[in-house]
């Protein structure tokens, strides 16, 4: 049987109007250091955003997807927190925020593999 490996995951929200405490689950950011893997996985649903909150800006929304992403890949233009090790980063991304795009709490399990992993989470916590 293939080995088990630790990772870590967390819901990427989006909260259109943080006074009203609502959102819409878009991704998922999973971690596994035994595999050295941080990737996400998201989409943008417009209509379903703009049924919470029509004045939603979705440009600067994916724009700001687009940053998590390179952020997770670690790549130069990330900047000084893509830089960091994947644990810092996964930290990061998942820091608790006030602001439209925002991170569940992290959730810990065991998978073989994380790329399998994660997209299993997508498809059950945001599709």
């Amino acid at each position: 049987m293939p080995e088990q490996h630790l990772f870590e995951y967390a819901v990427i929200r989006i909260v259109p109007r943080v006074e009203r405490e609502e959102f819409l689950n878009a991704g998922v950011i999973l971690y596994c250091a035994a595999e050295r893997f941080l990737q996400l996985r998201y989409t943008l649903d417009a209509q379903r955003l703009w049924a919470l909150c029509s004045e939603l800006d979705i440009v600067t929304l994916e724009e700001n997807l687009q940053a998590f992403d390179r952020i997770c890949k670690g790549v130069k233009d990330a900047g000084p927190i893509g830089q960091l090790t994947m644990r810092e980063r996964f930290r990061w991304l998942t820091a608790t925020r006030s602001t439209i795009l925002q991170t569940s709490k992290a959730h810990p399990g065991f998978c073989t593999y994380a790329d399998e992993m994660l997209d299993k989470l997508f498809s059950q916590l945001v599709l």
